[in-house]
């Protein structure tokens, strides 16, 4: 039997030259960062050139880029921030939005009676730009958060539109995205988003580590509370061998983009091809069914037949080696329905499976050959 990943979306493996970058520190450079000697000068050393790194690819400054654990924290610390140190009234959202976002927003709202809106999408999942305008048009302070790459159905949504929309406005703009770095180029000083929530292990790098990018002199205060690091935005001690996995992952995949966007976006053609000659009245939910308008990385597929449960298909699936998800990993287990798929499908789409395959560079045709024969019978 086969074993093949699927499911890059929900994380990646990581590459070996990470694996043995993170061994590296682990086995030599164990001082802690904030310490004054010999040591922790060395770990110091290796944090702030991560950091430099990081910002030379983005074309930011090192101080605007802060480590997180992750994407969620990093989507927690600026919405919260936003709200209970820059005085944000309005949050302008979509109800597709990861998680991270809706559920820390919903809380934010319940806590400081923020208004929140949330802008009209077309029947593909798509921001309705001229909606967005009009919920800017505002005198309260408002912050937009709108995510990059939908993790569900690989919509790329126009934030460089959306940022010069929000200067215009003078509202401030958060971009999750968590499933474009590393699989897109961003140039901060062109795309003047204000802040920049990414996660390593989206890019073939490790858990548990990952960064925000705050725009400089932007006021916003730490979420966690303690010491001074990460330039007193978030506190506790630099998890040092994950922050150079980080770095190492970034540095290849950006150094090796056009290369590996190209190859993905042939593997993605690939399934979508054998995909539909295979299993006729097949469809592509959103836009991942087109190349131009969604991520090489994702396709979310819809079969034709509406009596067979998506949770017994994937199981079939995992019975036969295959993994992949019908939605966010985050989700798992729950029995309720993709909430990004509830807001662009009709009730009779909505009974029919869907399943979200996401590829990576280490997946190959061969395995798209073998998915396709396993659907086919499912």
């Amino acid at each position: 039997m086969q074993q093949v990943y699927f499911d890059n979306a929900a994380t990646t493996p990581m590459r070996s030259e990470v694996v043995e970058a993170i061994s590296e520190v682990m086995r030599t450079n164990y001082g802690n960062a904030s310490s004054s000697h010999s040591f922790g000068r060395s770990a110091k050393v290796l944090v702030e050139k991560a950091r430099k790194t990081i910002a030379g690819y983005l074309n930011c400054s090192a101080g605007e880029i802060v480590f997180t654990s992750g994407g969620t924290e990093a989507d927690n610390l600026i919405l919260r921030s936003a709200v209970r140190d820059l005085k944000v009234k309005h949050i302008v959202t979509s109800k597709i939005e990861h998680h991270a976002i809706l559920h820390t927003v919903q809380a934010l709202e319940k806590e400081y009676g923020i208004q929140v809106s949330y802008v009209n999408l077309d029947a593909n999942g798509d921001v309705d730009y001229l909606h967005l305008e009009t919920l800017l048009d505002t005198e309260e302070k408002t912050l937009v958060s709108l995510m990059h790459i939908n993790n569900e159905i690989g919509n790329i949504t126009d934030i460089k539109r959306i940022s010069d929309l929000c200067k215009t406005y003078e509202a401030l703009f958060h971009s999750d995205a968590v499933q474009s770095v590393g699989h897109y180029s961003l140039n901060l000083e062109d795309v003047k988003v204000d802040f920049l929530a990414a996660s390593a292990h989206k890019f073939h790098g490790p858990k548990g580590i990952g960064f925000v990018y705050v725009r400089r002199d932007s006021g916003l205060k730490p979420s966690i509370t303690g010491g001074e690091q990460e330039r007193g935005l978030r506190a506790g001690t630099e998890s040092i061998h994950n922050i150079v996995g980080m770095e190492t992952a970034f540095k290849l995949v950006c150094d090796n983009l056009d290369t590996e966007q190209n190859y993905l976006k042939e593997l993605k053609t690939y399934f979508i091809e054998k995909a539909s000659v295979v299993i006729p009245d097949v469809s592509f939910n959103g836009q991942s069914g087109s190349l131009n308008q969604s991520t090489n990385t994702i396709l979310n597929l819809r079969l034709p037949n509406s009596k067979v449960d998506a949770s017994m298909i994937l199981f079939q699936l995992d019975l036969k080696g295959i993994a992949c998800s019908r939605g966010s990993a985050c989700q798992s287990g729950s029995s309720q329905k993709s909430h990004v798929l509830s807001e662009i499908l009709n009730s009779e789409d909505l009974q029919k499976p869907s399943l979200r395959f996401s590829f990576s560079i280490f997946n190959t045709k061969e395995e798209v050959d073998y998915v396709i024969g396993v659907l086919k019978h499912s």
